[in-house]
């Protein structure tokens, strides 16, 4: 079969390597699928990046079949992300809220639409050579659609200087996805699939690059907020030690001890706590605690 025709080892190459990497980057929303399950909701995530990888998945995989020349790699992982990316629809749409079903399934029908027309469109008005550059250069703008989705999440990093949102992992992946595809692309020289892996790769770069940049500026961030209620909690208690008159009392002397003190003390002290109304109360572990009260 003309498909399975990988006339240059390169192209196999850099092609299963391309597989490899790009199952990882269809399984990485994996964490997120199973939350979903675990509490049956969808917890206020949204389907649109789901249905846009299923409307390229499915694209590149018509581009595919209708180029031939052994492009069945490009098949493969097309066809294992159309039946991934299916897959998380519908667990979402079976735990999402009514209106954001409602939302689903509009997108998801824009997109079976859209792609029954490009196809039909294609099939119909052009032959050859041109409906393959026609449906390659529409796949290469549903790309650059895909890969420039990120650029949401960096310019949150830029606004709120932190990196919370952008997993080092993911943009690691990404990277070496639009690297391999590149590399397969210009070995099977085809200028649709070598183009958007451009700007994947630019892009990829960037979001590392802002990874190692704000990574410091996150830490700082988070290690801010708790050292100042210590500090001002440490404030407070120097103010309330300061202000107060508790004078140390050792807790290891005997009850016989504290009656001679206070059989010791003059006559005229005692009137003096009596007339301020100071109360002398004994704990069982033998701290005393003075309680002052006014009197009108």
């Amino acid at each position: 079969m003309e498909l399975l025709n990988v006339h240059h080892p390169l192209v196999f190459i850099f092609g299963l390597l391309g597989n490899i990497i790009s199952t990882g980057v269809y399984f990485a929303p994996m964490p997120t699928i199973i939350e979903i399950c675990k509490r049956k909701s969808t917890m206020g995530f949204q389907s649109l990046p789901y249905v846009v990888s299923l409307f390229s998945a499915l694209l590149w995989l018509y581009y595919a079949f209708i180029k031939g020349g052994g492009t069945f790699l490009l098949i493969s992982i097309n066809t294992l992300g159309t039946f991934i990316e299916s897959v998380y629809i519908i667990i979402f749409l079976v735990y999402a809220t009514p209106d954001t079903k409602k939302q689903t399934f509009k997108g998801l029908a824009a997109t079976m639409v859209l792609c029954l027309v490009i196809s039909l469109v294609t099939l119909l008005s052009f032959h050859g050579s041109t409906r393959v550059l026609v449906v390659g250069w529409i796949c290469v703008g549903i790309s650059i659609c895909v890969f420039a989705a990120p650029l949401t999440i960096v310019f949150q990093v830029v606004r709120t200087k932190s990196v919370e949102f952008m997993p080092l992992s993911l943009s690691c992946f990404l990277t070496l996805s639009a690297m391999m595809w590149f590399a397969y692309g210009l070995s099977l020289k085809d200028i649709c699939v070598t183009v958007p892996n451009i700007l994947g790769f630019l892009l990829g770069v960037v979001q590392m690059g802002l990874y190692a940049y704000y990574r410091n500026a996150s830490k700082e961030t988070s290690i801010a907020p708790e050292k100042k209620p210590k500090e001002h909690i440490i404030n407070i208690n120097l103010s309330m030690l300061s202000n107060s008159e508790v004078h140390p009392v050792d807790s290891g002397r005997s009850s016989e001890a504290d009656e001679k003190d206070q059989k010791k003390r003059p006559d005229d002290d005692q009137k003096e706590e009596e007339a301020c109304g100071i109360e002398v109360v004994k704990l069982d572990t033998g701290v005393i605690v003075v309680c002052a009260s006014l009197i009108n």
